[in-house]
């Protein structure tokens, strides 16, 4: 394995910016092999009659209040796979970098994603939404895409808020995650 490959996939897209990230965001993006973290979010999907079948395209889980939430995050020679559970719902994404963006497919859904480092925050901005990975979708629908990871009282936290034009709230989800026991 070269050392591009090896260095984190984070620290890869966001480069030197990466080392200034407060420990928990870096110990969370810098999977060795496998590790799990725990936590406790909320899921928030908007009323629209179209929010359904976007959800089930992308595979992302029902409302919910105060539930259990597990990441497994797993690291290969292409990327990573986040295989994360609210309560009961799983949502698993498969993610890689190509020139300086991450990329993400969340069931149907593929983004490319522009990530910043701000104030010790990780935001990203979707640049590009494709169904199926080939029919691309306009980038104004994905123009109020909010994602934020942060360290906050000692815990990792992230949002992601999601509303689409004459739709609305698409999904919102929000929580804490800390490391889990026993992780390889």
């Amino acid at each position: 394995m070269d050392g591009a490959v090896s260095r984190p996939l984070f620290e890869r897209v966001l480069g030197a910016a990466f080392a200034q990230l407060p420990p928990l965001l870096r110990a969370l993006h810098s999977v060795p092999r496998r590790q799990v973290w725990h936590g406790q979010g909320s899921v928030r999907r908007g009323r629209h009659w179209l929010v359904a079948p976007c959800a089930w395209l992308a595979r992302l889980p029902p409302s919910a209040d105060a539930v259990p939430v597990t990441v497994e995050f797993v690291v290969d020679d292409s990327g990573e796979c986040w295989n994360r559970r609210f309560g009961a719902a799983r949502m698993a994404s498969r993610l890689w970098q190509r020139e300086g963006r991450l990329f993400e497919r969340l069931g149907a859904v593929h983004f490319r994603f522009a990530l910043h480092a701000v104030d010790g925050e990780i935001h990203w901005r979707a640049e590009r939404v494709r169904a199926f990975g080939i029919v691309p979708l306009p980038a104004a629908w994905f123009a109020q895409v909010r994602c934020r990871e942060r360290e906050h009282a000692g815990r990792y936290e992230f949002l992601v808020d999601v509303a689409l034009p004459l739709v609305g709230p698409l999904i919102r989800y929000e929580g804490w995650l800390l490391p889990g026991a026993g992780d390889a």
